[in-house]
């Protein structure tokens, strides 16, 4: 159980993606972008998990685009992504990458990072970004060589030069960028991102939609952060994986919904000492058709949820 445990500890940090071909402002068989609002563009990750060949294009990377420059929202999980975001960047705007923002510490949304130190961006994080990626540095570089093999050659760990601690303001000229840190949730190191002139809503990895949703830290905190998200209207929603929508409300709903069942049944598994491997059998077993990649991802989060909730 113990080795089990440790086994699928390592693996939560990698429950990834969603694929979806869209019609794009970079017509490329293998690195599509569509402009999803004035001025915003999403790549969209592919549908896989690292047991079904991960290559480090799974999390959604967008940009923005301003007056004076374009802020980056995630970079994917190696250099070769990272220059495929920067060349699909290049082909909408010359304008300079002002802003190069990681929502979170996991591995697939920060090794693009380094395609864009020639551009001297600012890298933007939470103010516990650092400390978590120092941490995880040797661990996440032997994974990536593990599941990219070459591709991993290059993706270096850029640490952040602008921090974000509560609230933080970036302005691209005619647009105004609003980045929140959230609390323990998804991971300790969450941020959103707000686009003033669209009124598009960044979520990170705070929200999956159509794809199970991933528990790295605090299951409770996270569905206090999507009750949050959910008092304000956004015209659109760019969730960390899966596609984006117009309909935030139900989006974080189905979020909620699937994280208040495993939570529930966990804690019910629990009182009746019916132990873990049960609980990963049965947890929220209701949500299984709703979602992609249910079996797998929801196992995990059983893993990292159950030692938790064992102390409450």
């Amino acid at each position: 159980m113990r080795n089990l445990m440790i086994t699928m500890s390592v693996l939560v940090i990698l429950t990834w993606g969603l694929s979806v071909r869209v019609a794009s402002a970079s017509e490329s068989p293998n690195f599509a972008v569509k402009n999803v609002s004035e001025g915003v563009y999403v790549h969209f990750g592919k549908h896989l998990d690292i047991d079904t060949g991960y290559q480090g294009d799974i999390c959604n990377t967008s940009f923005v685009v301003g007056s004076r420059g374009v802020a980056v929202i995630d970079t994917g999980g190696s250099l070769k992504v990272g220059n495929e975001l920067r060349e699909a960047i290049r082909k909408v705007t010359p304008l300079p990458v002002l802003y190069v923002i990681n929502t979170h510490v996991h591995p697939d949304h920060i090794y693009g990072n380094a395609a864009f130190l020639a551009d001297k961006p600012q890298f933007v994080g939470h103010d516990k970004l650092a400390g978590a990626m120092h941490a995880r540095h040797e661990q996440y570089d032997r994974l990536n060589a593990k599941f990219l093999h070459d591709d991993a050659k290059g993706s270096e760990q850029i640490m952040p030069t602008l921090m974000v601690k509560t609230t933080l303001e970036l302005d691209l000229g005619d647009r105004k960028l609003v980045l929140t840190a959230h609390p323990q949730a998804h991971t300790n190191t969450d941020i959103s991102v707000v686009d003033s002139k669209t009124n598009t809503l960044f979520t990170g990895d705070l929200l999956f939609i159509e794809r199970t949703p991933v528990v790295e830290a605090d299951v409770k905190g996270l569905i206090a952060e999507l009750e949050k998200f959910k008092a304000v209207k956004y015209a659109q929603v760019v969730p960390g994986h899966g596609t984006n929508t117009t309909d935030g409300i139900t989006a974080f709903n189905n979020a909620q919904r699937y994280l208040n069942q495993l939570l529930n049944d966990i804690r019910a598994n629990i009182k009746q000492n019916q132990g873990m491997e049960k609980a990963m059998e049965t947890a929220a077993a209701s949500e299984k058709d709703k979602w992609v990649l249910f079996d797998i991802a929801n196992r995990r989060n059983v893993n990292t949820i159950y030692p938790a909730l064992e102390w409450e």
